[in-house]
């Protein structure tokens, strides 16, 4: 663990996640459960919220907990990662997305996954050729032979 905490860069950086969601600092010590002014001075730098205050700040951010542990030094970045090797272990891995986004991602991909490994699924597109469009001067054309006929 880290012994020095750098309370500033913890502020600027859930300022940033707060900013990218698009979220006031009001919204957010709403759906934190946080106070508004102590939001604040967290985001200036200048206080240490405990890991209870880190928790809910990033479930209302919608990042995981450990995103912002190790940015408050409270746990290390993990060094022994095995290595990604699938799509989904990427998306999974990827802290910069919030949970949502990651699960919606792995969602589409692993729709993508089963359409393509569905029985008679073949290289070729699946949809239909669009219909040849005719013009109304044939259309009517053609109305106007076979009502003569």
């Amino acid at each position: 663990m880290s012994s020095t905490l750098d309370v500033s860069a913890l502020g600027s950086f859930i300022r940033e996640h707060r900013e990218n969601a698009e979220v006031s600092l009001r919204q957010l010590a709403k759906a934190s459960g946080v106070s508004n002014p102590y939001l604040s001075q967290v985001e200036r730098g200048l206080r240490n919220p405990s890991a209870e205050i880190l928790g809910q700040i990033a479930r209302a951010l919608r990042i995981s907990a450990e995103t912002l542990y190790v940015q408050a030094g409270l746990l290390e970045e993990k060094s022994d990662e095995p290595v990604i090797t699938t799509v989904a272990q990427a998306i999974a891995a990827d802290r910069s997305l919030t949970e949502r986004q990651r699960s919606v991602i792995s969602e589409i991909y692993a729709a993508f996954q089963a359409e393509n490994a569905a029985p008679n699924s073949s290289s070729a597109p699946t949809t239909k050729p669009a219909p040849k469009k005719t013009s109304k001067s044939s259309s009517a054309k053609r109305i106007t032979k076979s009502a003569s006929a």
